[in-house]
């Protein structure tokens, strides 16, 4: 047997007719190359990502990248270029991006049929993951997220076995509960490790998108699994942070959960979505 634990492995909750259990990092092995190459494949990229990401590191991704000199292009033609990527780091599905991005559209346009904003942070959530598309390997473009700066917390995938080789961890301004930051700083003013989360939150701060202030947190911050699935972080929080909090977990049930086998007609979805995209993020983007 293969084991590979998360702290985090969850059922899927509030959605009816469903037992699947999500981001179960536990595979056993059953004698399929397959699947034991894809497990493979997650923890190498984890391991890859909890070596290299550091503060400094962090800070280049951030002055190389924020600047949006990479391109200038439509949401939707950015969607279109997930098409060409599987996200390595995810247990749970192994087809291109772009079909996860409708699934989660619309099954927050299910629920919240009310909500467009809502709807079209789902659809954009995972844009950008472009970077990887670009060439930045994916350990600096997808997987959970988490603090750089300071000790991970207990609830960190691979925690105890991925650390070791990370400079940080040995450098005495880094490796303690608090490192760089002081207690209820916010979230605004610790540094994450860099991925497509903080990307995609400052592609659109930087291209004056008008969606609320709810659907920035949970774009910036889908990705903070040990926050938003396990708790811990709450001493780096501030009061807004914990306001938003709330959302955050709302929308991680669309993005979690609609994982599912059945793919959607994208096609017949993209004059709707459309729609919402003129209405919030319109034109040419930079990127």
């Amino acid at each position: 047997m293969t084991t590979i634990l998360d702290p985090s492995p969850v059922h899927r909750p509030d959605m009816e007719g469903c037992d699947k259990i999500f981001r179960n990092f536990e595979v056993c092995n059953q004698n399929s190359e397959e699947v034991n190459s894809h497990t493979d494949q997650v923890r190498n990229t984890y391991q890859l990502m909890h070596t290299h990401q550091t503060v400094d590191f962090v800070r280049r991704k951030m002055e190389q990248w924020c600047k949006l000199d990479h391109a200038q292009m439509t949401m939707l033609e950015c969607l279109e270029e997930l098409n060409n990527l599987v996200d390595e780091s995810d247990p749970d599905v192994d087809v291109p991006n772009i079909y996860h991005a409708f699934q989660t559209a619309e099954s927050i346009r299910e629920k919240h049929p009310d909500n467009d904003w809502l709807q079209l942070t789902g659809l954009i959530h995972d844009a950008g993951k472009i970077m990887a598309i670009w060439g930045e390997p994916q350990w600096c473009v997808v997987g959970d997220t988490f603090p750089t700066g300071c000790l991970p917390a207990e609830s960190v995938v691979f925690r105890h076995s991925t650390f070791q080789d990370n400079p940080d961890m040995k450098d005495p301004k880094f490796n303690t509960k608090l490192g760089m930051y002081e207690e209820n700083c916010g979230l605004d003013k610790v540094l994450m490790s860099w991925g497509h989360d903080e990307y995609m939150y400052r592609v659109l701060k930087g291209n004056n998108a008008t969606l609320p202030e709810e659907a920035l947190y949970a774009i910036r911050f889908h990705s903070f699994y040990p926050w938003h699935g396990s708790g811990d972080y709450d001493y780096l929080c501030n009061n807004k942070d914990r306001e938003m909090l709330a959302w955050v977990k709302e929308f991680n049930k669309f993005d979690l959960y609609s994982k599912a086998d059945d793919l959607p007609d994208i096609d017949a979805l993209k004059p709707y979505y459309q729609g919402l995209i003129d209405k919030y993020i319109p034109g040419k983007l930079r990127w």
